[in-house]
């Protein structure tokens, strides 16, 4: 299977999921907590203490 077959969430709903601001998707904690690490992208919801940020 794919990671994307894995992926836990099928559907990115708006206000759960992630937010828009200036045009930009900004992703929740909700969606980083359903990832379940950091990504290393110094996301500004990051409930990992941006561990993955180089």
């Amino acid at each position: 299977m794919s990671d994307v077959e894995n992926w836990p969430i099928k559907e990115l709903v708006e206000g759960k999921h992630y937010y828009l601001e200036d045009g930009l998707m900004v992703l929740t904690e909700h969606f980083h907590l359903v990832r379940g690490n950091c990504c290393g992208n110094a996301c500004r919801h990051c409930p990992y203490n941006h561990e993955n940020v180089k």
